[in-house]
C-alpha cells in the first residue's frame, strides 16, 4: 500500500458533485460558430496563419507561436474562417482578446493526420515536438505548453511522476467521468509520459470519493509499475504543492516548482490528450466541460469542441434563464464569474457553474477583522492570511512579499472560514498584481536608466574622440606652418622666393620682355617737348602703388601675428595673403625700377641733343 502524508489546513466544503455523474459523457452538438483565442495559456498569444475567408480542415493548423512559449491552435471541424477580430473570452477581467471565428460547414473532413506509432522507437524529440505540434497545454491549471514541461533542465531529474486525479474543487467531475469512461487513454498518456521522462515511479492520485474511477484505474493499470494512491477527500489536495505533499513527503521550497525536488505533476485530461496525439495524430480540438448547477435541468459533462460558446451547452443542458443568477467559470472556491454566456470553451475551461440565487449567494458585506485566527489554521501554505490581509490592505507590499505572498495558490480556504465575510483571496490578488506592475516598472527605469547611461558614454567617449581629432588637426596645420615659415626665412637669406612667389615673378618678367620686345620693334617717334612732363607723372603713380602695397603688407602682417595668437586655423590663410601681397610689392618694385631705367635712357638722347 502507498504510504500517504498529510498537509496542514484544507476543510471539507460541500462537494456537489452527484449532480453531473449520474449520466455518462455526452457529445456537444456542433454549433454555429467556433470562437477560438489565439491565447488560452501561459506564454506567447499566437499568431493567425490564415486569412478570413480561407476554408480550412478538421485538425489543420489556424495559429502559431514562432517565438516564445506557447503551441499552436488548430479547427475543431471543417469549415469557413468569417473574422479574425476582438471577441469576449474566458477571463477574470472580461477583458476581449483577438479570436479567430470559424463558422462550420457541417461536413467535419480531417485534414492528413501524422501519429508517431510506435513512440520506443522513435527519438524524445520527435514524440515532444509531435505533442507540441497537437497544441496540448495542461488542462487542469494555469496551462502551461506541455512539450516544455515534460523537457525539464538536465540537473533537474523527474524521481516521480504524479498524474493529478484529486479534483477536489466541488461541483468538478470532468476528470472523474474521464477516469471512469476512458482510463485505457489515461494510463496510455501516462506511460508515453513517463517513457519520455524516465522516473523512477510514476502515481495517479485519486480522493477517496471517486470509487467507480478508482476500480476502473486499477483495471487499467494491471500488469503495469503504476501506482493507484487514494488520498483522503480535502480540499485543496489537488492542489499542486498538496499532492506532492499527501504522495511524497517532500515540500515545494517557496518560490520554486516541484522539478528543484524531483517531481511533476500531470492533469488527467492532459494524458488523454498525449494519448491522442502520439497514437492517432489528432490534436487538441475538444475537452470534457462539466455544465452544472441548480439552474440547468440536465447537469452533465460534456465533449465540446474547442471554441463552442458556452450558451451552446447551457441549451443542451436545459437551462432555465428565469432562475439563473450568475455563471461561474470553474469551481466555487477558484472560479469567476463570467459576464456573458458567449464566451467560447478554451483548453483549460473544465467546469461552468449555472447558479441560482440560493445556490451561490452573494458574500454578506465585509466586517473588520476580529483576529480569530481560523484562516491561519485553513491555510494549507501555511501562511499567516491576517498579516497578509493587513499589509495588502494598507498597500504595505514589500512587508506582504516578504511574508511569502507569492506562496498562496489563491485556494479560498481562507475567505470561507472567515467570520467576517472578508475576501481575503481579492486583497491578496490586489497585492500580486501591484507588485508584478512596480516589477515591471522598475525592470523598464532600469533599463531606460542603463541606456541613457550607456548614451552618455558613448557621447563623451565620441566628445574625446572629436576634440582629440581637432587637437590633431591644430597640431598638424602649426607643424606645417613652422615647416612653411622656416621655407620662408631660409629663402628670404638666400635672396630666392618661394616657388609660388617665384612662378608668379617668373610670370610678371616674361610679360615685360615681351613688352620690351614690342617697344624694340616699333619705331621711336621725335620727342616732343609736351611728352617730357609726362614720364615723372607715371614714376609717381608706381611709387604710391609700392606704398599702398608696403601698407598693406604692413597690415596684413599685423593681422597674421594677431590670428596665429587667437586661431591656428586661420593661419594658413592669412599667410597666403601675406604672400600674396609680397609679390605684389614686388612687382611694383620692379615696375617702379624699370619706368626710372627707361625714363633716366629717354633724357640721355634729349640732353645730347
Amino acid at each position: 500500500m502507498t504510504q500517504l502524508w498529510d498537509f496542514s489546513g484544507g476543510i471539507h466544503p460541500p462537494e456537489n458533485k452527484h449532480q453531473s455523474t449520474s449520466v455518462p459523457i455526452r457529445t456537444a452538438t456542433l454549433p454555429e460558430q467556433l470562437v477560438l483565442p489565439v491565447q488560452q495559456h501561459i506564454g506567447e498569444p499566437a499568431t493567425p496563419v490564415v486569412a478570413v475567408g480561407d476554408r480550412v480542415l478538421k485538425g489543420q493548423k489556424i495559429a502559431d507561436v514562432t517565438t516564445g512559449m506557447g503551441v499552436p491552435v488548430h479547427a475543431p471541424t471543417s469549415g469557413t474562417i468569417e473574422a479574425i477580430e476582438q471577441r469576449p473570452v474566458p477571463h477574470p477581467s472580461g477583458m476581449p482578446d483577438q479570436c479567430i471565428v470559424l463558422r462550420p460547414d457541417g461536413q467535419d473532413e480531417w485534414c492528413e493526420l501524422h501519429p508517431v506509432g510506435d513512440y520506443k522507437q522513435s527519438g524524445r524529440e520527435l514524440v515532444l515536438q509531435a505533442i507540441r505540434n497537437a497544441g496540448i497545454s495542461g488542462m487542469g491549471g494555469a496551462g502551461f505548453p506541455t512539450d516544455i514541461k515534460l523537457h525539464p533542465p538536465r540537473d533537474r531529474k523527474v524521481d516521480t511522476l504524479i498524474l493529478n486525479g484529486a479534483e477536489c474543487e466541488p461541483y468538478i467531475t470532468a476528470d472523474d467521468m474521464t477516469m471512469r469512461e476512458r482510463s485505457s487513454d489515461v494510463v496510455a498518456g501516462l506511460q508515453v509520459m513517463a517513457w519520455i521522462l524516465r522516473p523512477e515511479r510514476c502515481v495517479i492520485a485519486v480522493e477517496d470519493n471517486k470509487p467507480e474511477a478508482i476500480a476502473a484505474l486499477r483495471e487499467a493499470v494491471n500488469a503495469t509499475q503504476i501506482e493507484i494512491a487514494v488520498i483522503p477527500t480535502k480540499y485543496p489536495s489537488g492542489g499542486e504543492k498538496q499532492l506532492i505533499r499527501v504522495i511524497t513527503g517532500l515540500e515545494v521550497p517557496s518560490g520554486g516548482i516541484p522539478a528543484d525536488i524531483g517531481v511533476m505533476c500531470q492533469n488527467i485530461g492532459t494524458a488523454v490528450a498525449v494519448a491522442g496525439a502520439v497514437f492517432d495524430g489528432r490534436p487538441l480540438i475538444s475537452r470534457v466541460v462539466t455544465i452544472t448547477g441548480d439552474a440547468v435541468a440536465e447537469p452533465g459533462n460534456f465533449v465540446a469542441l474547442i471554441g463552442t460558446p458556452f450558451r451552446d451547452l447551457l441549451r443542451q443542458a436545459g437551462v432555465d434563464q428565469s432562475v439563473l443568477d450568475r455563471l461561474v467559470l470553474g469551481g466555487p472556491m477558484m472560479g469567476y464569474t463570467l459576464a456573458s454566456d458567449s464566451v467560447p470553451v478554451i483548453k483549460t475551461a473544465n467546469c461552468l457553474i449555472a447558479a441560482t440565487g440560493q445556490e451561490l449567494p452573494l458574500p454578506p458585506p465585509e466586517q473588520p477583522c476580529i483576529r480569530c485566527g481560523q484562516c491561519a489554521e485553513a491555510c494549507p501554505m501555511e501562511l499567516l492570511p491576517q498579516q497578509l490581509f493587513w499589509y495588502s490592505k494598507s498597500a504595505e507590499f514589500e512587508k506582504a512579499e516578504h511574508l511569502n505572498l507569492f506562496d498562496c495558490i489563491e485556494c479560498g480556504a481562507c475567505s470561507y472560514v472567515c467570520p467576517s465575510s472578508i475576501p481575503l483571496v481579492q486583497y491578496y490578488r490586489f497585492a500580486k498584481g501591484e507588485i508584478r506592475t512596480q516589477r515591471a516598472e522598475k525592470l523598464k527605469a532600469d533599463r531606460a536608466r542603463e541606456r541613457f547611461e550607456a548614451r552618455q558614454a558613448r557621447l563623451e567617449r565620441e566628445q574625446e574622440e572629436k576634440e582629440l581629432r581637432r587637437k590633431q588637426r591644430a597640431k598638424a596645420a602649426a607643424d606645417a606652418q613652422a615647416k612653411k615659415k622656416a621655407e620662408a626665412e631660409k629663402a628670404a637669406a638666400d635672396g630666392e622666393a618661394v616657388d609660388e612667389r617665384a612662378a608668379k615673378a617668373a610670370l610678371v618678367q616674361q610679360a615685360l620682355d615681351r613688352k620690351k620686345a614690342n617697344a624694340g620693334q616699333t619705331p621711336k617717334p621725335e620727342a616732343t617737348a609736351s611728352d617730357a612732363p609726362g614720364e615723372p607723372t607715371d614714376i609717381a603713380t608706381l611709387e604710391k602703388q609700392l606704398t599702398q602695397a608696403e601698407a598693406k603688407l604692413n597690415t596684413m602682417q599685423g593681422m597674421l601675428d594677431d590670428a596665429k595668437a587667437q586661431q591656428a586655423d586661420n593661419v594658413e590663410k592669412l599667410e597666403r595673403a601675406v604672400a600674396k601681397n609680397h609679390d605684389r610689392v614686388e612687382r611694383a618694385r620692379r615696375a617702379l625700377k624699370e619706368a626710372q631705367d627707361k625714363a633716366q635712357a629717354q633724357s640721355e638722347p634729349q640732353s645730347s641733343e
